[in-house]
């Protein structure tokens, strides 16, 4: 259908650019590109980046897919797309940082257009996107946390009053972890089922939520990544990631369709922080700049208040 077509083709070129903007700071390391055949006609394009000077991982994966019956990580908010087809376009990128001071980042957009099963009383296809951007510090700087929301919300101006504060709202929620009772992030936009204002519109939005992806966080790596650092803050690190590894693992929406519709593996994976830790029962020192983490950075909080 047009309307696949043209989202893969924005998505794709989103894909390169994201590469060269990553490979342009790294000055290191380049993606390893691969991209593989899938049953359908679709494809995956997992781009990998490992050891780099500043990325220590970084993963930009491109999927088209298509199925006979929705994976039930996709139907749980539409149970009456159970059973039926579908084909998907989408992208789904990390970076892991090596300085503790530069954040994590991750992104997704996708695009879904599904046929109902041959039973349902409305065969007709609906479609529909989703995604977002959301920031995992490891040490907060206000700085940072500002641009990032400052650079979210001028991304969702042109697209209606309320749509950012709404958005962000979806992303503090989604991006969660109930078993720790604790934030993965900072935040940042988060939307599913989007289809306001038609094809165009909705289209319309999502590149300028693709877009602003690159406005957003080059800058902070670009200001974080050559910050001295030692044993103390690199161990915090990978305690750190530890909650990112949790979430998604146990909770990610997106992990699950990714197994669930046979994608490979390695790519679906290619997420994880490439070295994590646990430590057992361990608490920050109190008044301490990872205690500050917990109290004036996870907890949802305003950060454009002040604009």
């Amino acid at each position: 259908m047009a309307q696949v077509g043209a989202v893969r083709d924005y998505l794709m070129g989103l894909q390169e650019r994201i590469c060269s903007t990553l490979e342009a700071i790294d000055g290191e390391q380049r993606f390893r590109r691969d991209e593989m055949p899938r049953e359908g006609g679709g494809v995956s394009r997992p781009h990998v980046l490992e050891d780099g000077a500043i990325c220590e991982k970084a993963a930009v994966n491109f999927t088209h897919t298509t199925g006979n019956r929705m994976p039930p990580a996709a139907t749980e908010r539409r149970p009456d797309l159970a059973g039926g087809s579908y084909e998907a376009v989408s992208i789904s990128l990390i970076v892991h940082p090596r300085n503790p001071y530069a954040p994590t980042c991750h992104a997704n957009y996708r695009f879904f257009i599904a046929s109902p099963p041959a039973e349902s009383a409305d065969p007709e296809p609906v479609w529909w996107f989703g995604g977002g951007f959301d920031l995992t510090p490891y040490y907060g700087f206000e700085e940072d946390a500002v641009h990032w929301h400052r650079t979210a919300r001028e991304a969702c101006l042109p697209f209606g009053e309320g749509l950012h504060e709404r958005l962000k709202k979806d992303c503090d929620e989604y991006f969660y972890l109930p078993h720790r009772q604790e934030a993965r992030g900072i935040g940042g936009l988060f939307f599913d089922d989007f289809e306001e204002g038609g094809f165009e519109r909705a289209f319309e939005f999502v590149r300028s939520v693709g877009d602003a992806f690159l406005l957003a966080y080059p800058p902070i790596l670009n200001r974080r990544k050559d910050t001295p650092y030692g044993e103390r803050e690199r161990a915090f690190q990978l305690y750190r990631r530890g909650r990112y590894a949790e979430f998604n693992l146990l909770h990610d929406r997106g992990t699950r369709f990714g197994l669930q519709a046979a994608t490979r593996v390695e790519s679906v994976l290619a997420s994880m922080p490439p070295l994590v830790a646990w430590r057992y029962d361990w608490q920050p020192e109190p008044g301490s700049a990872e205690a500050a983490l917990l109290t004036d950075f996870l907890e949802p909080r305003d950060w454009l208040a002040d604009e």
